[in-house]
């Protein structure tokens, strides 16, 4: 028997390595970041063309490479970070395996350029599919620039996975969130087919997150801060209020690395605890500082998860800290309810010494000096009171006087007033009941028919929607003052992608520039004040959906706007708009379910109700 297990080829071992650390090209975006954040670099700029797929490159000005180390960084488990493995547990980098660079090489063009600061010349390697095409001596300025070009150019069918380039480009902005928060002390700069997108220069923690996220942002941050012999934590929380229906403001750093962590998430929400409605989750960027011995972060080929040693203390420290901040900047209610907010004293002013208070006398006053003049105005008041008996007489007899002119008046009767809606179903009494401010109870031949009238609603709004999206009839009403709205940068494009979309149902811009959106016109049925929470929603909805083609982004459009629009549960309705409801259900093509299938009415028959007499 002949045999049969060999060695893979190192251009295969490579394509596979990349199948685990290059999955999209947010990925090499994260790569390529974390190792000029490695090579001690000031500011960092990031070029993508076509959210990635045509080109990927990262220029900075860290410390470079020798010739020798260009060459051997494209090699397989070449790494200057660790020496032996017992380093994997005093990590203070970001990359150590040596299997990115390999990786991306396997699969794409590259060109690294690279030069150190006491070198005259710098060097310039071209690699295509792990085959190194040239090696030069070339002139370039102090650090690197490795360009990423044709990604899953000889792998056809991985290409295929990709998404579109909105989706892939909304991928490449999360990475660059998750490394240029935590490094506030170097300047970002991120270039998307020749639009800047992001300019971060360097700052405080909290003004990254601003610069990063919107200026509006900076009203909604509450601060948190503990340090303990396990643990240090620093950064901010989400006021409630502002708590979002997605994920994508929750951002968690140990030792500036970024992870996902399901059980440190749970200590943030059971601190956020009675505080959010179901459903929303809190905003955090929160930063832990523990020793490099206690944690595990080989475990997962993104080295986004963390093994902790002591899991349960963490959580107690991390609960307690953001409750005592949330309480602390009196964001969380108390039981006390006759406390006198006035009275409590700011935590800033624990150290501040009170003032002495200073004490002025009128030498001036006599307390005897207006005797006289009070009793001059008290006889004068008396000697008024004698002359009351004079006006008074003009009233008397005024009741026994009836006015002329008033007799020949006739007042209409109520009852000769006919309504407005009047009909030929009123002559038989009112057909629709609401049943506790959520069901519409009406008749039919075989029964009884119990409508929901959020159920109904949306599916009412969303034919409504799909067939004005598709058919590009709009109907807006004008808004006395525009309304401006600030989003991130994420969100952002999202409107914007969907701004085609939204003006067919009756949406007016007036302006889109430097994240600000100007409204000039709604859809009729949508009041001013719910625009804002309309437009979140369908930014959370297509977030989570992450649709790839345009039918899809209509169609996910038309129902996320329709579970917004739509009445809700324990709204009041006249008999009116109730008829109206029942009416515009079963006009629709598929009135027995809602967008996301699920019944919007029941029946009972006749016999059914017997029965329940038996």
């Amino acid at each position: 028997m002949t045999d049969i297990i060999q060695l893979l080829p190192d251009h295969v071992a490579n394509q596979i390595a990349a199948g685990e650390v290059v999955q999209r090209p947010a990925s090499v975006v994260k790569e390529l970041l974390e190792n000029a954040i490695d090579a001690d670099a000031t500011s960092i700029k990031l070029i993508v063309k076509d959210a990635g797929k045509t080109l990927i490159q990262v220029i900075d000005d860290g410390k470079g490479m020798t010739t020798t180390d260009a060459r051997l960084s494209f090699e397989r488990h070449a790494t200057s970070k660790i020496k032996s493995a017992e380093d994997l547990f005093q990590l203070n980098t970001k990359g150590f395996r040596g299997e990115a660079l390999a990786s991306i090489a396997a699969i794409a063009h590259v060109s690294l350029k690279t030069k150190t600061e006491d070198a005259e010349l710098g060097t310039e390697i071209i690699i295509e599919g792990s085959s190194v095409k040239s090696q030069d001596a070339i002139v370039t300025p102090k650090g690197t620039s490795v360009a990423v070009k044709n990604l899953f150019y000889n792998i056809p069918a991985r290409r295929n996975f990709l998404k579109s380039d909105a989706v892939e480009l909304r991928h490449v902005i999360d990475e660059f969130h998750r490394v240029a928060l935590v490094h506030q002390d170097i300047g970002f700069l991120m270039y998307h087919n020749g639009n800047e997108l992001f300019n971060l220069p360097k700052s405080n923690y909290r003004q990254r997150i601003v610069n990063v996220l919107g200026g509006k942002t900076n009203e909604k941050l509450v601060p948190v801060e503990e340090e303990t012999e396990v643990l240090k934590l620093q950064g901010f929380v989400g006021k409630p209020q502002f708590a979002k229906k997605t994920k994508a403001e929750q951002f968690f750093f140990v030792n500036n690395r970024f992870i996902k962590s399901a059980y440190l998430n749970h200590a943030v929400n059971s601190a956020f605890e009675g505080l959010m409605k179901d459903g929303y989750h809190p905003t955090y960027f929160l930063k832990l500082t523990v020793d490099p011995k206690s944690i595990d972060i080989n475990i997962h080929p993104t080295k986004t998860e963390i093994k902790f040693d002591d899991e349960h203390t963490l959580y107690a420290i991390m609960r307690s800290a953001i409750k005592h901040s949330l309480g602390q900047f009196n964001v969380a209610p108390v039981l006390d309810f006759d406390r006198d907010a006035n009275l409590d004293t700011p935590y800033n002013y624990q150290d501040k010494r009170a003032a002495v208070p200073s004490i002025e006398v009128d030498r001036s006053f006599n307390p005897f000096k207006d005797e006289v003049s009070t009793s001059k105005k008290e006889s004068f008041s008396y000697h008024k009171k004698d002359n009351t008996a004079q006006w008074e007489s003009l009233y008397v007899g005024l009741d026994r006087q009836e006015p002329s002119g008033l007799k020949n008046i006739e007042f209409e009767s109520d009852s000769s007033t006919d309504s407005m809606f009047k009909d030929e179903d009123s002559k038989h009494g009112q057909t629709t009941f609401q049943l506790q401010k959520k069901y519409i109870v009406s008749t039919i031949k075989s029964g009884l028919l119990v409508i929901n009238q959020n159920r109904a609603h949306q599916r009412i709004l969303y034919e409504g929607l799909l067939k004005s999206i598709t058919v590009d009839e709009s109907v807006s009403q004008q808004l006395l003052f525009p309304l401006k709205l600030t989003y991130s940068t994420t969100d952002f494009e999202i409107v914007k992608q969907l701004k085609g979309d939204l003006e067919c149902i009756g949406f007016v811009f007036d302006e889109l520039s430097d994240n600000d959106i100007t409204i000039s016109g709604v859809p009729v049925n949508l009041t001013e004040g719910e625009v804002s929470i309309v437009l979140e929603e369908l930014i959370a909805d297509v977030q989570q959906e992450v649709p790839d083609d345009n039918f899809s982004i209509t169609d996910l459009m038309a129902k996320s706007l329709a579970k917004s629009m739509a009445i809700k549960s324990g709204q009041p309705l006249t008999v009116e708009e109730q008829e109206h409801i029942l009416n515009s259900l079963f006009a629709c093509k598929e009135p027995s379910v809602t967008p996301t299938n699920k019944v919007t009415f029941i029946t009972m028959s006749s016999e059914e109700l017997d029965k329940k007499f038996v």
